[in-house]
């Protein structure tokens, strides 16, 4: 199974939301960071990919239809071209709220809490996510707002200048069905579009034991 939907957006851009349609649009299951967290077998491969090894992408999405948020939102370029044939989604938001809800949840998370996780499995997350988003992708300064957001911003640009635009879907958090829809080419449910993983909810999740 290939993947048919690549989610190109950093973390905290609405994505479990997005998983969650995804799959109730039938492009499931979807790989999101949870995933990751409750499948410890999946993490030593993503680990090797944080640190510039090879990444059988094939082993890694077997059984998988998308991808949205990290760690797969960080190889989005490598994704693109292995499979050529997926649609990109991009989700965004304002910079600045993204900036306030990555410093309510994911990034004490790899940061400040590393090593005081409630599981070994949690701490390892903790590394690797500190490894390949504090570090590669924000230079060590995720803390620094300034520099954050304009990653934030630079992201949105490389990916809206690289991906083909009939490829490409820009998805602004907090747009609903419609949009998504229309660029799968699928049906609008009658059900509202999720809203999960608020920060509460991540806060009481994330750390969940093995």
């Amino acid at each position: 199974m290939a993947l048919d939907v690549i989610g190109a957006g950093f973390g905290r851009t609405g994505t479990n939301s997005l998983k969650l349609a995804l799959e109730q649009l039938g492009f499931g299951p979807c790989h999101h960071m949870f995933e990751v967290r409750d499948n410890p077998d999946q993490l030593p491969a993503w680990d090797r990919a944080a640190r510039g090894e090879h990444a059988d992408w094939d082993t890694m999405f077997h059984g998988y239809r998308a991808q949205v948020d990290w760690p797969g939102a960080a190889y989005w370029r490598q994704l693109s071209d292995h499979y050529p044939d997926a649609k990109i989604i991009l989700s965004v938001r304002d910079p600045d709220a993204w900036f306030d809800s990555v410093w309510a949840t994911i990034g004490p998370f790899m940061t400040t809490m590393r090593g005081q996780h409630d599981s070994d499995h949690a701490n390892a997350i903790a590394e690797m996510c500190s490894k390949f988003i504090v570090q590669e992708i924000f230079d060590g300064r995720l803390d620094d707002k300034d520099h954050a957001t304009s990653v934030f911003r630079n992201h949105v640009d490389q990916v809206r200048a690289t991906v083909p635009k009939n490829r490409l879907l820009i998805y602004e958090t907090g747009s609903g069905w419609e949009p998504l829809c229309t660029f799968l080419g699928v049906g609008i449910p009658d059900e509202p579009y999720p809203r999960t993983n608020s920060t509460k909810e991540f806060q009481d999740s994330v750390a969940k034991p093995e």
